[in-house]
């Protein structure tokens, strides 16, 4: 009796943390509404020319810029997705690295470090609880 009181106590805590951990699905059920899956996907687009899901997780309203000197450059979802869709398949020569700077339970800031051997360039993405999924809603990258 022991035995089994054991046995069903380790499986109510089984699917007690696997129910926690369970990730939210997406509508199309094809890809976890996270802030890894976004961040993964943005980095997979920038550093290693995998575009794929990147529309998915970019908000329509985002925002993209660039310090560059004492000039901010900024730029729509549009002017993204073209300038990822001109270097598809294309592997930057950098490593990648992220952090997370903040996070809670709607908005996460990831700070996304690509080193190259000349430079850095640093990505704060700020992403956004929209209720159903993460979207990436701002990009501020700094060279270094």
């Amino acid at each position: 009796m022991k035995t089994l009181k054991s046995i069903a106590a380790a499986a109510c805590l089984l699917v007690t943390f696997g129910a926690a951990k369970a990730n939210t699905k997406l509508n199309d059920g094809n890809a976890v509404a996270s802030p890894d899956n976004a961040i993964n996907t943005y980095v997979d687009a920038v550093s290693h020319g995998k575009t794929e899901g990147l529309s998915k997780v970019i908000d329509n309203s985002a925002k993209f810029s660039i310090l560059q000197g004492k000039n901010i450059l900024s730029f729509s979802k549009a002017d993204m997705m073209a300038f990822v869709k001109e270097n598809k398949d294309v592997e930057q020569a950098c490593t990648t690295s992220t952090s997370v700077v903040e996070s809670n339970n709607d908005m996460t800031v990831v700070k996304v470090d690509m080193k190259y051997p000349a430079f850095t360039r640093t990505n704060y993405v700020t992403l956004t609880n929209t209720g159903s999924t993460w979207k990436i809603t701002n990009v501020y990258s700094v060279v270094k």
